[in-house]
């Protein structure tokens, strides 16, 4: 396949594949291919996920990082590998880094209510945990999970049609998956020359998912690495959810579809007072799902790149090498 070097992420529209003609839904998969194989990033809009309901988000999340950090402490839970509540700031590196990013993050997954006790997974997951001093941020987070979640299924809809497999393959892998709704704050730096001089707020990285759906952060510095080694802008306009590539889905295609590294960047020393709020939802299938090469993606000329390993493996693994796990 002939290789494409954008300038900027395709934009797309999810509604012509959720409800538009054959010759619209196939159009979406075909650019959405296209984008994955390249640069690993699209923009969609007719999520789904209003502006006010972001707007509320935003507002719960600002409201809860500017308590003090003694509060923010109680709500974090290292016995549970920070997998639900609060992490606090430079507790979470890339991969191959020792120096924290300069964040602290809330996690939301999956509200136990809602699984069948019937399902295996339920026993695996630990319950959210709600801040008391934001009673409002335990709707909006649900509300936007769920939401953020059925776009998510969407686009996998449309990722297995342009794999030439049943457009319904990863509905069963991700029902109840292992998802998070991470809230992140990148907070300001009073005195720039005190922090260390390779700390940024997210080193370069790629995300562990299947697929992440990004909504608009409060300000400029999300960059990815093209395939010629250039860094550039990722801009989305406010009606627009970023969906990116991870390589749980880079693994399983045998690196067909591209889980590019990316990056958050610190302003310019002048603005590094300011705070910067992001809400990434890193969609994440079942633990059990088989990560094995896709039989269709591996050939003489695209040999077999990842040993086979579930899900629930390959996070565990990727959790260590990011400092949350021992």
């Amino acid at each position: 396949m002939m290789e494409i070097l954008f300038d900027e992420i395709p934009s797309l529209d999810l509604a012509d594949f959720t409800s538009g003609t054959e010759k619209q839904k196939a159009e979406f998969v075909k650019k959405l291919g296209d984008a994955y194989q390249n640069i690993g990033f699209v923009a969609i809009k007719n999520h789904g996920l209003s502006q006010e309901l972001q707007d509320r988000l935003y507002q719960s999340i600002q409201s809860f990082f500017a308590l003090p950090d003694e509060i923010k402490g109680n709500y974090e839970k290292p016995e549970i590998g920070f997998q639900r509540g609060y992490t606090g700031k430079g507790k979470e590196h890339a991969k191959g880094r020792n120096t924290g990013d300069l964040k602290e993050f809330y996690h939301v997954g999956q509200e136990l209510s809602k699984i069948p006790d019937s399902d295996p997974l339920k026993s695996e997951y630990p319950a959210n945990i709600w801040p008391a001093e934001i009673p409002e941020f335990e709707k909006d987070a649900n509300e936007a999970f769920s939401i953020l979640e059925n776009a998510g299924k969407s686009m996998l809809r449309a990722i297995a049609l342009n794999l030439d497999l049943p457009e319904d393959y990863f509905e069963d892998k991700v029902a109840y998956g292992n998802s998070i709704l991470r809230q992140i704050h990148y907070f300001p730096i009073e005195n720039p020359d005190e922090v260390p001089e390779d700390a940024v707020r997210a080193a370069e990285h790629g995300d562990i998912n299947l697929i992440t759906l990004l909504m608009g952060a409060s300000a400029d510095g999300l960059q990815v690495l093209r395939k010629d080694g250039k860094w550039i802008p990722i801009t989305a306009l406010p009606d627009q959810l970023v969906v990116n590539v991870g390589d749980m889905l880079e693994r399983l295609t045998n690196k067909k579809l591209k889980s590019t590294i990316h990056r958050v960047v610190n302003p310019p020393k002048e603005k590094m007072n300011t705070s910067r709020y992001s809400i990434p939802f890193f969609m994440h299938p079942r633990s059990d799902m088989d990560l094995t090469c896709l039989e269709s993606c591996v050939s003489e000329e695209n040999p077999k790149l990842f040993p086979d390993a579930t899900a629930g493996e390959f996070l565990e693994e990727r959790l260590r090498e990011l400092g949350l796990r021992k």
